[in-house]
């Protein structure tokens, strides 16, 4: 884990950072639909699970710019921008309908990581320990699909003292509407980090992140 920090003075977003980290301590989140069509043709076509597609998609995006890797460090009153933030996704266990996080690291090398999360997947199937670990996990954000429900607005609360800015994202089924595929996606960003701008264009690069790379075969 490596991270730079980053002089307060200096920050583009400084008013904006001083404001919503003292003034106004809140976060900001949009949810939108996007277009998984070519993603979910590309999965079927080379019979890879589309959950572990868009969670590489997702992460690649979240890496892209500096804006989602920032971090705050509490003990020393420190801004930092970590040098690569994973996903912490979850598995499911209908038996005692709990989650277990899985952590993996992020990959920018689609294969490797695609074999990575899978592997992650398989093992944490093997207990039902919730085994969260913040602490030692300090550049993972939230990566959490709602597989159940194709829904229209997600809220989640953070208390508004607590500087927490590692993204937090869900997403739920997809459905067709008017020929295409459409997923809803929420994007939870702190606001002295983020503003509208920075939280909608995560749904424009995933979108073209899934026109780029992963259109049908």
């Amino acid at each position: 884990m490596n991270y730079k920090v980053i002089d307060k003075e200096k920050y583009y977003r400084k008013g904006v950072f001083r404001h919503f980290s003292e003034d106004c301590k809140c976060s900001t989140s949009i949810t939108a639909r996007i277009d998984v069509t070519d993603l979910v043709a590309y999965s079927k076509k080379t019979e890879t699970k589309f959950y572990i597609n868009f969670l590489y998609i997702l992460s690649k995006v979240l890496n892209s710019r500096e804006d989602y890797r920032m971090g705050y460090l509490w003990q020393t009153d420190e801004l930092i921008c970590y040098d690569v933030i994973n996903p912490t996704q979850y598995v499911f266990h209908e038996d005692t309908e709990t989650c277990t996080p899985v952590y993996t690291e992020y990959c920018e090398n689609y294969e490797k990581f695609y074999a990575a999360a899978l592997r992650d997947v398989e093992e944490a199937k093997k207990t039902r320990e919730y085994g969260l670990d913040i602490a030692n996990h300090p550049n993972w954000f939230d990566a959490s699909f709602i597989s159940w429900l194709s829904y229209d607005s997600l809220h989640l609360e953070l208390p508004d003292g607590y500087l927490y800015f590692a993204p937090i994202i869900n997403w739920g089924k997809y459905r067709e509407e008017n020929g295409r595929l459409v997923m809803p996606v929420t994007v939870r960003l702190n606001h002295a980090i983020a503003d509208g701008y920075l939280v909608a264009n995560v749904f424009r690069l995933l979108e073209q992140e899934i026109r780029t790379g992963f259109s049908p075969l």
